[in-house]
Order: structure tokens, then sequence, then C-alpha cells
């Protein structure tokens, strides 16, 4: 009896036409963070377990993956070792470490995957890429304007009709929790409850906010208070009234005024909307914090914030940073869905025949020429009947199949047939060139 084979929930294997989408994605993204000059890092997929605890909030805490202890220490049950959560916290180790080896303005992207200890439901993932991009040791609000230049061309190059967005700060919500009458020491916990108004309501969130200890009155004025005004220009006047006597948050607004001035040139189609209910959960955020959405999708495609304070907890001091993370796996979900992949069902351009081990070589030069010709060209593995081998060249969607049988190889010569309407021609070896153009 055969044995029952699968993968861990939240995991996934990926077939070759969707490695081929995936790899789409990545190199456009790859192009438009260089275009902006951004450079590649890359960091372990393991860190050690001090570098990540205590980084992600409580709840971001809990779906850390931690690693056993190896050998005889493994019964202890005792974790020094665990897979990274994001790139942000492992970046701000990698700038402690590193800090004498980069630049004083350090511009960095990162295309890798990350681990969440999460139940994993429908569209959920254990493993999932992320795409980030960083600027460290520039203070806001040039930096910010930076990146989300970079994401709107991302979107651009990907051929979204429009994504939307979202912008906030969190001196702004730190202010908003105090003029509701909530404590400052419940701060975090009313961000974490505030962060799950998407999924759960108003009335979620406020029974959320009671049972973390905050008053049922406070609470509803806080939920008061994050309603945004129609447009821009009106909630920023709206906050600068109700933040009289707030420096922190009246200097947080001057940043996103000029930051949505800012992009007001390179937005093209897509929408800005400054959003007080924006809170993003995680702990190590002090400044503007923004997110994307696509039309259509409650759930968000980017995200990310400034963290001038998270780099110093790993160094002697602390380095201003911001950044923002691409959701790749719910592009790559969209771009399927709304059919902005280019048709990459064909394995290979042309393929060359084989029939005999004799002629292989021949096979493999006329193979190599067709290649240098910028065509893609794969030799057929094996001796087989000819039928099969255009069985083969139609499952992989190859558009051509080059035959040097025993007439061909004697007169120097090729037969090309068009898999598109079966079409023969018989040329020389030297006119491939010619008859590909």
């Amino acid at each position: 009896m055969a044995r029952s084979v699968g993968i861990p929930k939240g995991t996934r294997d990926f077939l070759p036409i969707t490695m081929r989408q995936r790899a789409y994605v990545m190199r456009i993204i790859r192009d438009v963070y260089e275009a902006h000059g951004f450079d590649p890092i890359e960091t372990p997929a393991i860190e050690n377990i001090e570098t990540l605890t205590g980084k992600y909030g409580e709840e971001g805490d809990q779906l850390l993956f931690k690693i056993l202890k190896r050998g005889a220490k493994a019964a202890t049950g005792e974790c020094d070792l665990g897979l990274r959560y994001d790139l942000t916290v492992p970046l701000s180790r990698f700038v402690a470490m590193h800090q004498n080896e980069i630049p004083r303005l350090f511009k960095r992207y990162q295309l890798q995957s990350v681990y969440r200890a999460d139940r994993p439901g429908h569209g959920r993932f254990r493993e999932f890429m992320q795409c980030d991009i960083d600027i460290v040791g520039a203070s806001a609000p040039v930096a910010e304007v930076g990146l989300l230049a970079a994401i709107f061309d991302v979107f651009v190059a990907l051929k979204f009709d429009s994504v939307t967005l979202q912008l906030n700060d969190r001196r702004i919500l730190r202010a908003l929790i105090q003029v509701a009458g909530i404590d400052l020491e419940l701060e975090t916990t009313a961000i974490m409850a505030i962060d799950k108004l998407d999924k759960i309501g108003e009335e979620g969130v406020e029974k959320e906010l009671e049972n973390r200890g905050i008053p049922k009155t406070a609470a509803e004025n806080l939920l008061k208070s994050l309603k945004s005004a129609e447009n821009n220009e009106a909630e920023l006047q709206r906050l600068e009234t109700l933040f009289a006597g707030y420096e922190d948050a009246l200097e947080a607004l001057a940043e996103l005024r000029r930051i949505l001035t800012a992009l007001e040139v390179c937005r093209g189609r897509h929408k800005i909307d400054l959003c007080p209910a924006l809170a993003r959960g995680l702990n190590y955020y002090t400044g503007a914090i923004f997110e994307l959405r696509a039309e259509g999708l409650n759930s968000s495609i980017a995200g990310g914030g400034r963290y001038d304070k998270l780099i110093g907890s790993f160094a002697a001091r602390d380095i201003p940073a911001v950044g923002i993370s691409l959701g790749f796996e719910r592009i790559c979900v969209i771009m399927q869905e709304q059919g902005l992949f280019p048709d990459f069902s064909a394995s290979a351009d042309v393929m060359v025949a084989c029939f005999n081990e004799e002629s292989l070589a021949q096979q493999v030069s006329v193979a190599k020429k067709i290649r240098e010709l910028g065509l893609s060209c794969e030799l057929y593995p094996q001796n087989d009947k000819l039928g099969k081998q255009f069985k083969y060249a139609n499952e992989r969607a190859v558009s051509y199949v080059a035959i040097m049988g025993d007439e061909e190889l004697s007169t120097q010569s090729v037969t090309i047939k068009n898999m598109h309407n079966g079409e023969q021609t018989t040329i020389s070896i030297d006119a491939l060139a010619t008859f590909f153009q």
C-alpha cells in the first residue's frame, strides 16, 4: 500500500507555470526597486530567538516559529533560534552588525520568504514571500516620499488600474487616544484593538477596547474620532483643530501634508487617503504608517512605516529608518484573477528533436545557434519516435520543432515545423537567423 504524502498546512508546492508567473512579478519589482536606487541584500531565514522576540507585540510574538535546542538539550523544550517573522527586524539587526560597511544613508531591497506560526485559513500561509524596500539613516518626510513613489511605479509596471494608499502616523493615533481620555499606558493595547477594525467592525473593536480595560465612554470617543472627513484637506484641518497643544501630533500632520503634496506628481490614477483609523499593530512603528489596497480587496497589498527606535535596540544608538513591504502573494492572486499575466504556457520557443546519439553533436549545435538568436530552445531529452516528440512539444506549448534526420544531416539543413499550423519548411542551418526573424 502506497504511503500517503503531503506538506504542512499553510505551505505550497508551485508548478512550473506558477513559478514563471511569480518570477515575472519578482523581476518587475526588482527592476523598479533598482531603478529607484535600492541595493539588494539577503539575511538568514533563521535568527537568534532574542533578535525576534519583543519586537512584534503580544500577538506577533505568539506567531513566531521557534526552534528547539538540538541534541541532548532538545528535551528541555527551550528555544534558542527562530524563523524570521518579517524582513524589517532582520534588517535592523543587519544594520547594527554592518553599519561600518554600508553607507550612512542606506537604501536596501530584499525579496525573501518569511514565516508565521499562524492558523492557515483561506488565502493565508505559514510561509510566504515579502518584497521590502527601506531607507535607513534618513529622517521624515523625504524618505517616505521616495519609498511610496517607488511603490506607485511597481503597480504601474504590473498594470494595476488603481490602488489606494492609506496614510496615518503613530503620533496622530497617540494624540487621538489621549483626546479620547485613555491613559497613555494603554496606548499599545488600544492600537492592537484599533488594528482589528476592518475585521471585526466598530462594535467588535468597542468590545475589544472595553475588554482591554478602557472605559466605554472613552472607547466611544476614540471610535468617533477615527472617522475621517470627506477629503484629505478637510481631514487635515479637522485634526489640526483637534490637536491644539499636542506638538508631536501637529508635527506629524505637517509631515503628512508634505507627503501628500509631493506624491500628487507621481500618483497617476492611484488614490491617496488620509486615514486616522489606520493602526498597523506592530510595536516598532514611531511615525508615518501606510497601507495600500486594491479595489474590491478587504486586506492590504502593501504596508509599512517609520521605525526610528528599532535599530537602536540592536545598536548603541538610534538610527532613523522607514520601510514598506509588498504583499507578494496577494498581488499574484489579483493578477491571476484579473488576467494581468502574460502567457507563460510555453516552456521554450523551439525544440530540437532527437533521433539518435550519433547526430547528438549536430543537434546540440543547432540548439545553441537558435539560443544565440535570442530564442529559448530545448533539446528533446531522449531518442524517441517523432510522433511522441511532437506530442511532448504540444504539451509544453512549444511553437517550433527543429528536425534533423539523415537527409537534413547530409545536406547541412534543418526542417522547421510550425506547431500552430503544421507547416514544415526545410532550410540550411546558416539560414536559421533569417527564418526566425
